[in-house]
């Protein structure tokens, strides 16, 4: 069994920053991607970053410039680091993990969600 633990949300002012933190842990052989999704009030699940495990980064168009995604892959941990927050970045951020398990199953695991919310 893999378990997504995220850290890291909480209430900024706009123009604020935050760093998002997710660690996997449990049963795992490889994880090939990480990535953090976010989701608003009302609206779809959306993609924010994901970063596999070679390093390469892919953005949403709302999220380049602003935010960086990173990855600490001995420790299984992905870092979401944003910057120049706008209230639209308030929703819950969910953490995503994929790739293989120590029973050489399919990994596909989803954290519980923090809040970000973006105010002043």
């Amino acid at each position: 069994q893999v378990q997504v633990v995220e850290s890291g949300g909480g209430l900024v002012q706009p123009g604020g920053s935050l760093r998002l933190s997710c660690t996997a842990s449990g049963s795992i052989f490889s994880i090939y991607n990480m990535g953090w999704y976010r989701q608003a009030p009302g609206k779809q699940r959306e993609l924010v970053a994901t970063v596999i495990s070679s390093g390469r980064t892919n953005y949403a168009d709302s999220a380049k410039g602003r935010f960086t995604i990173s990855r600490d892959n001995a420790k299984n941990t992905v870092y979401l680091q944003m910057n120049s927050l706008k209230p639209e970045d308030t929703a819950v951020y969910y953490c995503h993990a994929d790739g293989l398990t120590t029973g050489l199953s399919t990994l596909d695991a989803w954290g519980q969600g923090t809040l970000v919310t973006v105010s002043s």
